[in-house]
């Protein structure tokens, strides 16, 4: 049963006179128990999006419905505020009332209206917060204040005080984009656990790629307002249906392609580095305009590199222009000719201006719409990456 059903979401503001569309007829479900992530640069409409969804923002049109209930349609002018739509958010900031200890601020939502005599009430409340907070793993906190606790702890109570309402729907606006990077990867782990215990549906907004693919059972990539693709983590990383996407998702080597052809399971494509043999998964149209507006895409951690030259095809020799070491790899960037890689490869010992030979199988290889212009391999800035009409 779907938790959230979004059909044809337009969201637009004015600016300096000029209409600006944040959201363009934005379609979006979101089932039972499912964990879905809004991943996009600032500015593509996530948070809008999500903001809508919460009553925070009025879209222009639309339709949205929670639970079987609409609570806005632009057909019908029907508005439901937040505070019956029957949903949790957690902010980026953390907002927890200083003044309160923890077990006040996650209980304050529920004794909002409860008379000072109703004390059966109350030990409803006082029970219901103490169970939270038993599953936050911050029931030894609940008489500290904020001052008190760390980023993460407060994080914690920022959240138990949204599930103390026992909500079906969670909204999340990077909520973790505070926390140091240590912190916030323990975070994640814990959010994902706590979200398949608990079984609630939770709608994440983040710009973050790692936060997006270890959390999401299903990703929604944006950009301008329009989501681009949608997908598992899996789909979206090793099958994006652009550069824009490949790029975005994470670091990917982009050669642009003159031409295609195809050779029995497999198709060609002709770059600056020569021939190509990509894998054949998706159809690819052949003709001259289309594979100039086509690119190869090859992840850095799909290239290996040697000293001897690998039979077969997509080997090239190459020179070590620099090399970065990061513990449990090394960043090789490499000069193909004119052309710059970057190959993701365990510690050895290659040094600078060292000859190598690398190479790509044809199964990590593919043929995404939109390129890259140039000589370098490397994935660029979204400022930089004309993409081919989706």
């Amino acid at each position: 049963m779907s938790v959230v059903r979004v059909q044809g979401l337009n969201k637009e503001f004015v600016s300096n006179g000029t209409t600006v569309a944040a959201v363009h007829d934005l379609d979006l479900t979101l089932d039972r128990g499912e964990f879905v992530c809004l991943l996009g640069p600032s500015g593509c409409g996530k948070t809008t999006t999500l903001r809508a969804i919460a009553g925070l923002e009025t879209p222009t049109s639309g339709t949205i419905e929670i639970a079987g209930q609409t609570v806005y349609s632009s057909a019908t002018s029907t508005y439901v505020p937040p505070e019956r739509r029957g949903l949790g958010m957690v902010f980026q900031s953390y907002a927890v009332w200083p003044h309160m200890t923890v077990a006040e601020n996650v209980g304050f939502p529920l004794r909002h209206g409860v008379g000072k005599h109703d004390k059966s009430r109350h030990r409803e409340i006082n029970d219901r917060v103490a169970r939270i907070l038993e599953i936050m793993d911050c029931a030894h906190l609940s008489q500290r204040y904020p001052s008190e606790l760390s980023g993460g702890q407060q994080q914690r109570v920022a959240l138990a005080r949204t599930l103390v309402y026992e909500p079906d729907l969670l909204l999340f606006d990077e909520p973790l984009s505070n926390l140091d990077a240590k912190l916030r990867e323990r975070m994640r782990i814990e959010l994902r656990e706590l979200q398949q215990r608990l079984g609630f549906a939770a709608l994440y907004v983040t710009h973050d790629r790692e936060e997006a693919l270890s959390l999401s059972d299903r990703i929604l990539v944006m950009r301008d307002g329009v989501v681009v693709q949608a997908g598992t983590p899996e789909e979206i990383y090793e099958q994006p249906a652009d550069v824009f996407v490949a790029d975005f998702i994470g670091p990917v080597n982009l050669l642009p392609v003159s031409a295609l052809r195809r050779t029995g399971n497999a198709i060609v494509a002709v770059t600056e580095l020569g021939d190509i043999t990509c894998a054949d998964s998706a159809p690819v149209a052949t003709d001259v305009g289309e594979a100039s507006q086509s690119s190869v895409l090859i992840r850095p951690g799909s290239l290996r590199v040697g000293s001897t030259e690998a039979p077969g095809p997509n080997c090239w020799e190459a020179r070590v222009e620099n090399v970065t070491y990061f513990g449990e790899h090394v960043l090789y960037s490499l000069h193909v000719g004119n052309v710059r890689l970057t190959a993701t490869v365990p510690a050895c010992d290659r040094p600078r201006g060292d000859r190598v030979f690398v190479t790509a199988a044809a199964d990590t290889c593919r043929v995404v719409r939109g390129r890259v212009e140039g000589h370098s391999a490397q994935a660029v800035s979204e400022s930089a990456t004309v993409a081919a009409p989706v």
